[in-house]
C-alpha cells in the first residue's frame, strides 16, 4: 500500500476534471496563524496545534511559542517546501531557546474522508556547544458533532511509548491519531532533586480538558493553565531549597483526563535532539504508517516540489545571479510560505449598515436596508483564503487577495479558482463583500476594536477580477483557443501559465466545466461590479466638471480626515474629504474591473454584456484624461474641491499618480506616457535602487507622519509597474518602446536583488521597504504580495 501511495504522489497534477479535483484539499495547514497547526476544511471539526518552551529556565514558559508572533523574536520560520495537495517542510530557527525545529506534513491520499496525513516535529540546537532543553505540547481537539476518545490507558505519573486517540466526525468518519517518539530521544532526568521526580522523569504527560464550544482557538491559555495549577504547589515546596529541581521536572501536563474532554494536550520534554511523529489515518483508507511513512513520502514530496517549481517559475537564464542556487532556494521559499499561509476561517464577522462620514452621508444608495444600524454580528461564513502575514495579518484581505490568486494559480489553478469561489460567495445581496475578512473570536482576537466593524458601503481594490482574467487566459494558453490579443486581453496582470497537465482529448469536456464553474461565478461578480458603479460614483455635472462621459467618474466612501483605508494606500496624501472628490485610482481601478467583465462575457458567450461593458469601458478611458490629467504638472491627479467650491486638481506625484499606466488603460502612443516615464525613472521622485518609492522624494510630505504609503516601497506595486512595462509598453510599438524596455529590466533587477538581499540579512521578507536604504520595514514575514517576487523572476505578469 505504501508503495502506491508513494507512486501518486509523484504523479503531476492532472486537471482532466477542473470542478472535482479537490478531496486532498480537504486537510491543510489552514490555521496559519499559528506556527504548526493543521485542520479540514470544515466548519466545526478537528484542530491541532504545536506549543513550545524552553525548560532551560522558570521563565521560558511565560513566552511559549504557538501563535506567530513578532514578539517572539524567531529568527526565522518558514516553509521551504510546500505543496498544498501533498505537504511540504517547514524550519523555525528560535535562538532565544537554541532550537532549529522543523515541521513536515504528509498529505496521503485514500479513502472516502479526505484522505490521512503524517506530522513529524523534530529539533536540534542551533548552537551545539550549549543546552537545548525543550518541551513540546502538541494537541488535537474537536468542536462540533462527535468525539475523541484517548485509547492508551492513563497513568497517573505519564506513559511511556506511543500515545493513541480515536475519534469520529459526521465528515472525518472514523479515524485514529498516534503520536510516536523517535527512539533517541532523550530527557533531562539527573540533576537537583531528580529523585523525587524519577516515576515522571522521561515520559509523556497529558491532559484532558473540556472546553466550551467555539473556545477551541484558545487552547494554549488552558494548556498553560493546567501546567502552572499542577507546579505552583510543587515549586513552593523548593522555595527555599539551595537549588531548585529542573525545570522539566516541574513544568509537566497533569496526566488527568476529564470525562468529555473535547481537548488533549501531549507533552513531551528532551534534551538535545529530538524527533516525534503524529499519524492520523482515515479508517476509510485502511492505511497504517509508521516512520518509514514519512521518511520515504517526504523525500518524494520535495523532490516533486523541486522539478515542478523549475518548470513553472523558471529564471531565465538571461538572468544576472552572483549565487543562482541560493535566489532559487529563497524563490521556493516564499512561494512556499505563501501557500502555506492558506487558511479556513468559519466564524461571524461585524457589520455596521448605518455607519456613514459626514461627506457621504448624502448618498443616495438603493440598496436594501432592513433598518439594523448599530454594528451587529452577521451569520457564520466559511472562507478559503491565502493571508498577507501569518504574524500581523492572518486573515483574508480583498485587495491582497487578488495578488495571491495569481502566484497560487500560476502554480494550481483549480486551487485558485476554489479560493476565488468563497471569496465570490461572501458578495451579499446587494453586490457587497467586506474588505477584511474577521470571521469569528480567533480572528477578532488579533485586530483592534477599532477596525473589527465592516461597513457596507466601503469598497477596496476589486482585485479578484485579476483571478478571473488569469483563469481565462491560462485556459486559453493550455487549449489553443483564441488568443489574448483575441479577446483583448493582452494587457496588463496575470502570466499565460498553462494549465498543468491537461490532456487534450479532454479539451471540450473541461472547456464546458469551466465554462460552467466561471458562469456560476459571473452573476455574483456582476452584481458586484454593479454595486462599485452605483455606490462609489462621484459626481460630474454637480461642479460643472467638462468630461466625454457625465457618469464615469468614482470616489472612495469610508475616507477619513488623514486616511482613505478603502483604496488600500491608508495615508497617501490626498485633498480634504468632500462629497466632490474624485480620485483617479478608483476610476482606474474601475477600467481594469470593466474589462475584466467585458473579456469574463466574451468568455461565456454574454454577447449583450460584453458589447455594454465594452462602451463602459471606453468612457472611462477617456474620463481619465478629461478628468483626471494635469497639463501643468503633467500628470495624472485626484480630483477635489476648493476653499471657492470649485473643481481643482489635488497632485501628488507617486504611486496614485502611476494608477492608469500601471493598469495598462493607456495606449502605447498616448502623449501622456512621456511625462509618466520620466517621473518615474526620476531619482529625485520616484526612482530607487531598490525599487519604485510610493512618494515622490521630494514631496514635503515624503518620510513623514506615518510614513505607510509616503515613500516605502512596496512589491505589489512595482509588480504592476513591471507588468505594465513588460506586457504593454515594451512589446507594442510606441514611441517609448525602447524606454520602457530599459527600464523593466533594470527596475526588475533593483527589486528583485533589493529583497533577496534583506533576506538574507534578516531572515524574512517584509511588507514594505525603506525609501532610501531598502532595509525591510514592518511585518514579517510578510509572504502574501512581496512573494510576487517569484512572478517577478519568472516574467509572469
Amino acid at each position: 500500500m505504501r508503495i502506491i501511495w508513494l507512486l501518486l504522489t509523484l504523479l503531476p497534477l492532472v486537471y482532466s476534471n477542473l470542478v472535482n479535483n479537490t478531496e486532498n484539499l480537504l486537510w491543510g495547514a489552514y490555521r496559519p496563524n499559528l506556527y504548526f497547526g493543521l485542520r479540514p476544511r470544515l466548519p466545526q471539526s478537528l484542530m491541532t496545534g504545536l506549543m513550545w518552551f524552553g525548560t532551560q529556565d522558570y521563565q521560558s514558559i511565560a513566552k511559549t511559542r504557538h501563535a506567530c508572533d513578532q514578539g517572539d523574536g524567531l529568527d526565522s520560520y518558514t516553509w521551504t517546501h510546500f505543496d498544498p495537495r501533498q505537504g511540504g517542510v517547514q524550519i523555525l530557527k528560535d535562538s532565544q531557546n537554541n532550537v532549529e525545529i522543523t515541521t513536515e506534513l504528509l498529505k496521503v491520499p485514500g479513502g472516502s474522508h479526505g484522505g490521512s496525513w503524517v506530522a513529524r516535529i523534530k529539533g536540534a540546537p542551533i548552537d551545539p556547544v550549549n543546552p537545548s532543553r525543550i518541551s513540546t505540547i502538541f494537541y488535537l481537539g474537536l468542536e462540533g458533532l462527535g468525539g475523541v476518545d484517548m485509547v492508551t490507558d492513563e497513568s497517573e505519573n505519564g506513559i511511556d511509548g506511543p500515545v493513541e486517540f480515536s475519534g469520529n466526525t459526521p465528515d472525518l468518519g472514523d479515524f485514529t491519531i498516534r503520536i510516536v517518539d523517535a527512539p533517541d530521544n532523550k530527557a533531562v532526568t539527573t540533576g537537583p532533586h531528580s529523585e523525587a521526580f524519577e516515576e515522571r522523569l522521561g515520559k509523556t504527560h497529558l491532559a484532558g480538558l473540556r472546553l466550551p464550544p467555539g473556545q477551541l482557538w484558545t487552547a494554549k491559555d488552558h494548556i498553560i493553565q493546567s501546567i502552572v495549577n499542577r507546579a505552583s504547589p510543587i515549586a513552593e515546596k523548593y522555595r527555599a531549597a539551595e537549588q531548585a529541581p529542573d525545570p522539566s521536572f516541574i513544568l509537566q501536563l497533569p496526566d488527568d483526563i476529564l470525562t468529555a474532554s473535547n481537548l488533549f494536550a501531549v507533552q513531551k520534554s528532551f534534551e538535545g535532539e529530538f524527533q516525534f511523529d503524529v499519524f492520523f489515518e482515515s479508517a476509510s483508507a485502511n492505511q497504517t504508517f509508521d516512520a518509514s511513512t514519512i521518511d520515504q513520502g517526504i523525500a518524494a514530496v520535495v523532490a516533486s516540489f523541486n522539478s515542478r517549481f523549475e518548470e513553472t517559475f523558471p529564471i531565465p537564464s538571461s538572468y544576472a545571479a552572483n549565487d543562482i542556487t541560493r535566489l532559487k532556494s529563497f524563490s521556493k521559499a516564499i512561494t512556499s510560505n505563501l501557500f502555506g499561509g492558506i487558511g479556513y476561517f468559519y466564524g461571524t464577522s461585524i457589520v455596521d449598515k448605518g455607519f456613514a462620514y459626514e461627506w457621504d452621508q448624502d448618498d443616495e444608495i438603493d440598496d436594501e436596508d432592513d433598518g439594523q444600524n448599530g454594528a451587529r454580528l452577521t451569520e457564520p461564513r466559511a472562507l478559503l483564503t491565502a493571508t498577507p502575514s501569518r504574524s500581523f495579518f492572518p486573515r483574508g484581505f480583498y485587495w491582497d487577495e487578488g495578488f495571491h490568486l495569481l502566484h497560487i494559480g500560476a502554480w494550481d489553478t483549480e486551487l485558485s479558482l476554489e479560493i476565488l469561489k468563497d471569496w465570490i460567495k461572501l458578495i451579499d445581496d446587494n453586490g457587497w463583500v467586506a474588505r477584511e475578512q474577521i470571521l469569528g473570536e480567533e480572528a477578532r482576537s488579533r485586530v483592534p476594536a477599532q477596525f473589527q466593524t465592516q461597513v457596507p458601503t466601503f469598497a477596496n481594490p476589486p482585485t479578484l477580477t485579476m483571478a478571473v482574467t488569469a483563469i481565462i487566459k491560462q485556459f486559453n494558453a493550455a487549449y489553443d483557443g483564441p488568443s489574448a490579443a483575441d479577446l483583448g486581453m493582452d494587457y496588463g496582470i496575470g502570466g499565460q501559465v498553462p494549465l498543468a497537465g491537461i490532456p487534450e482529448s479532454s479539451a471540450a469536456l473541461d472547456r464546458a466545466a469551466v465554462r460552467s464553474v466561471l458562469r456560476d461565478l459571473y452573476k455574483p461578480l456582476k452584481r458586484h461590479y454593479e454595486w462599485f458603479r452605483r455606490t462609489q460614483r462621484g459626481q460630474i455635472k454637480q461642479y460643472g466638471r467638462r468630461a466625454r462621459s457625465r457618469t464615469e467618474g468614482y470616489r472612495w466612501r469610508g475616507r477619513s480626515e488623514a486616511h482613505v483605508l478603502t483604496s488600500g494606500m491608508d495615508d497617501y496624501p490626498r485633498g480634504p474629504p468632500h462629497a466632490g472628490e474624485l480620485h483617479l485610482d478608483l476610476i482606474s481601478w474601475m477600467g481594469f474591473f470593466t474589462r475584466t467583465m467585458k473579456d469574463f462575457a466574451q468568455f461565456i458567450d454574454e454577447k449583450e454584456d460584453a458589447a455594454s461593458y465594452a462602451e463602459i469601458e471606453w468612457a472611462i478611458i477617456n474620463n481619465i484624461d478629461d478628468l483626471h490629467w494635469n497639463d501643468e504638472n503633467e500628470m495624472y491627479c485626484d480630483v477635489g474641491i476648493d476653499s471657492d467650491d470649485e473643481s481643482t486638481h489635488i497632485c501628488h506625484a507617486g504611486y496614485i499618480s502611476l494608477f492608469p499606466f500601471m493598469l495598462s488603460l493607456l495606449p502605447p502612443d498616448s502623449p501622456h506616457l512621456g511625462p509618466i516615464l520620466d517621473m518615474l525613472r526620476d531619482p529625485e521622485q520616484l526612482w530607487s535602487e531598490y525599487g519604485i518609492r510610493s512618494l515622490s522624494k521630494s514631496h514635503p510630505e515624503f518620510g513623514q507622519g506615518e510614513n505607510y504609503w509616503k515613500g516605502p516601497i512596496w512589491v505589489q506595486i512595482n509588480y504592476m509597474v513591471l507588468g505594465a512595462l513588460h506586457n504593454t509598453y515594451a512589446r507594442e510599438e510606441g514611441p517609448f518602446q525602447e524606454r520602457a524596455r530599459a527600464m523593466y529590466e533594470e527596475l526588475r533587477r533593483n527589486v528583485v536583488n533589493n529583497v533577496f538581499k534583506e533576506y538574507q540579512r534578516t531572515g524574512y521578507v517584509w511588507e514594505q521597504y525603506d525609501a532610501l536604504t531598502g532595509e525591510g520595514r514592518r511585518s514579517h514575514p510578510f509572504t502574501g504580495w512581496t512573494s510576487l517576487i517569484t512572478l517577478i523572476l519568472a516574467e509572469k505578469y
